[in-house]
């Protein structure tokens, strides 16, 4: 079982990856909305965009997926070790769907369409942060806690209404 710990080193090194996608791209589809009327900006977001999503995040994402399913393969006793895995699993699947919603938007944005604000995409820069709060919590602790969901949920929740409705800088 020596590689084990290798595989887990592996599946840690794609989810950071992973990550960083995650918590960029919504960044890039910021600057994307709220700067439309510069072709030329526009034109190199659009670019940052496809790489970060086609040649980091997807891949990463995958990588992590199936490391994951190695791990369990590896040590099945990891089913059996309370409800903190499924869990984790749960909310690594929503993590999954909010990554496939990142490439929805990436195509909306370079065909020209503008789906959503630049204040919907600053809030949807924050449900990464709160899914993997939740994700590293169950692993660390080996512990599924409902109490600690719903606060992380509610405190996630919290912040992306604040993001939603802060005003502009230049509104005051």
């Amino acid at each position: 079982m020596d590689y084990y710990l290798w595989v887990v080193i592996f599946h840690l090194m794609a989810m950071m990856s992973w990550m960083a996608m995650l918590f960029y791209q919504p960044r890039l589809y910021v600057y994307h909305t709220e700067h439309k009327n510069k072709p030329d900006f526009v034109e190199v977001v659009k670019i940052q965009e496809y790489k970060m999503y086609k040649y980091i995040g997807l891949p990463a994402m995958w990588a992590t997926i199936l490391s994951g399913f190695l791990m369990i393969s590896l040590r099945p006793d990891l089913l059996e070790s309370g409800g903190w895995l499924y869990g984790k699993l749960f909310f690594v699947l929503v993590l999954v769907a909010y990554s496939f919603s990142l490439e929805y938007y990436r195509k909306e944005l370079d065909k020209g369409n503008y789906p959503k604000s630049g204040s919907f995409f600053r809030a949807y820069n924050e449900v990464p942060t709160v899914l993997a709060l939740l994700i590293v919590g169950y692993v660390v602790t080996k512990t599924f806690s409902v109490l600690f969901t719903v606060i992380t949920l509610a405190l996630g929740a919290f912040i992306i209404y604040k993001v939603l409705n802060q005003k502009p800088k230049d509104a005051k």
